[in-house]
């Protein structure tokens, strides 16, 4: 009885487990999805894309320079367009190297179809929410790189 009852511990540990492993990702809102890369699944302990890592010069409109934070589905898709789910953080960095703001993208499946349903969002640099959803400036720049699905930073072979 007591091997009995050990076993369906470790099996309810492990579930336990797994479901943190595995957080349900949040929809299209910037507020959730703030909570989910600075609590749930910090954006800092995500990797970066291999042709992509640490600082990096940048350009207009983003920062002077950048670190770009790519989670899990996103460094686990070999080619565009990436997998659903897909986060991808930008740090962007001050000549200070200081935190200025935080410009994300998220594939979120059905959200935008007509621009690869990415959902955006740009925070300031404490959480603050200062665009989201579909801005026409994110997509119209990122638009020139719908060949590896509006990521501007990655080379997909």
């Amino acid at each position: 009885m007591k091997k009995r009852i050990r076993i369906l511990f470790y099996f309810f540990m492990s579930l336990g487990i797994s479901s943190l492993a595995f957080a349900e990702m949040p929809g299209p809102d910037a507020e959730a999805l703030w909570r989910y890369i600075s609590e749930t699944s910090p954006y800092t302990s995500w990797g970066f894309w291999p042709d992509h890592q640490g600082l990096q010069e940048g350009d207009a409109p983003h920062a002077p320079l950048h670190k770009v934070f790519v989670n899990e589905p996103g460094l686990k898709s070999a080619h565009a367009p990436v997998n659903n789910g897909t986060i991808v953080v930008k740090e962007n960095i001050g000549k200070d190297k200081q935190l200025k703001a935080l410009t994300v993208m998220y594939k979120v499946k059905g959200y935008n179809p007509d621009a690869g349903d990415w959902f955006w969002v740009k925070y300031g640099k404490d959480g603050g929410v200062e665009k989201t959803g579909k801005p026409a400036g994110c997509i119209g720049c990122h638009s020139g790189a719908t060949d590896s699905d509006y990521i501007m930073v990655h080379s997909f072979e």
